[in-house]
């Protein structure tokens, strides 16, 4: 049987009744357990401390026990988006969500996906940080299927929180392997490259990179940062999220050009960014920023530069002054005598193919992982969808006094 046809027959004929949260015959409301505590005073524990956009810190204590829903109150991080929590257990709730849950007749996970759908803007009140006050939240509408046969209503509503269930459990398996998968991809790369740039100091001839390419710092574009400018501005963000994140600018203060090796020479302790590089694919399309480092190979035909660039690209040589406390800036002198070594042009293209093959693999997951993760994601919310849109009855938004 097809999805859509077990669908169709899980919710042929079933009526539906809509039930405000404000009514206590099926929803309780226990906002008078919340206790709002400043940070200083908590006192440290195993119980989440929860806010209007999930888990602030971990007390000692709890406010409830059980099986709940948190709608935030205020301060939710998106109003289109709006902060719905889940929780089951004991937990302590701030003053800043709302804190409810099904009774007899309505299944309080049923409840929780269903207020994920729910459009909160009608409800809201105030301007720059919107509130979702009890008055209101109490009006917002939960639909109760079969509400003449309460034994059908329930596993009705069972049955919707499986198959939403069983499509949020497939995300989070899809995500743990592609991030396992992933993660083994980056240590198989890191060791091959290791192994691969990996020299004796008798077995080759070594030239201190001053020897074998110019350097030149860049400069600052703060003053020239356009959403819609003709060049990209390579900073430590560009490279360290390998060109995912980019600024712009229409002007090419310090221009860059193809097969130019670019590293980042400034980082906080311990940074992923430090040493990082960036091989430049053509002209006229990038300008340089401060603190990062333009390298020109001076003879290709002695020293590939994506050769250079897969050599210098975390290179201990230049880790090695992160002292893993203070901010890191790594000086022209400390860039310029790190050692290379010079191998014939043959073994550099071999080392390059292999390492270029890795790094495709580890980029092709890298890439895939988001996009498999929004692809399951919109499934989930298609046939969340599907089975909570119920037909609506005119409801009347009162207004507050």
């Amino acid at each position: 049987m097809s999805n859509m046809n077990f669908m169709e027959k899980l919710l042929d004929g079933v009526e539906v009744e809509w039930k405000a949260l404000g009514d206590d015959d099926f929803i309780e409301v226990a906002n008078s357990g919340r206790r709002p505590v400043k940070a200083s005073l908590r006192v440290a524990g195993k119980t989440p401390y929860y806010g209007a956009n999930n888990i602030q810190d971990y007390v000692d204590g709890h406010t409830h026990d059980g099986e709940y829903v948190l709608i935030a109150e205020d301060g939710s991080a998106s109003l289109e988006n709006y902060s719905i929590q889940y929780v089951s257990g004991k937990f302590w709730a701030n003053n800043h969500v709302h804190v409810i849950r099904g009774k007899s007749g309505l299944n309080t996970r049923f409840l929780f996906h269903y207020l994920c759908i729910v459009n909160y803007t009608a409800f809201l009140t105030g301007g720059g940080r919107a509130k979702l006050t009890k008055g209101k939240m109490v009006e917002i509408q939960t639909p109760i299927p079969c509400p003449e046969n309460p034994k059908k209503s329930l596993e009705i509503q069972a049955e919707i929180v499986r198959i939403l269930d069983t499509f949020t459990e497939l995300t989070t398996e899809l995500t743990t392997e592609l991030t396992t998968e992933l993660s083994a991809r980056k240590k198989q790369y890191n060791y091959y490259r290791d192994q691969l740039l990996s020299f004796e100091e008798s077995e080759v001839e070594w030239k201190t990179l001053d020897e074998v390419a110019h350097f030149a710092n860049g400069k600052g574009h703060e003053k020239d940062i356009s959403e819609d400018g003709k060049y990209i501005v390579v900073n430590s963000k560009f490279i360290s999220t390998d060109g995912k994140v980019a600024k712009y600018s229409n002007s090419q203060i310090c221009p860059l050009f193809k097969d130019d090796v670019l590293l980042v020479m400034s980082d906080l302790p311990n940074g992923k960014a430090l040493s990082k590089t960036f091989i430049v694919d053509v002209d006229e399309k990038y300008t340089l920023n401060q603190r990062i480092g333009g390298i020109t190979v001076k003879n290709k035909e002695e020293v590939l530069p994506k050769f250079l660039h897969y050599f210098l690209n975390r290179t201990p040589q230049l880790l090695k002054h992160n002292n893993g406390v203070d901010q890191t800036n790594l000086r022209k002198g400390q860039i310029l005598e790190v050692k290379i070594p010079i191998i014939s042009p043959a073994e550099q293209v071999r080392i390059v193919s292999i390492l270029d093959k890795f790094d495709t693999l580890t980029k092709s997951i890298s890439e895939g992982l988001p996009r498999e993760i929004a692809l399951r994601q919109q499934q989930y919310e298609y046939y969340r969808d599907l089975l909570l849109s119920f037909p609506k009855q005119e409801i009347q938004v009162g207004v507050e006094a």
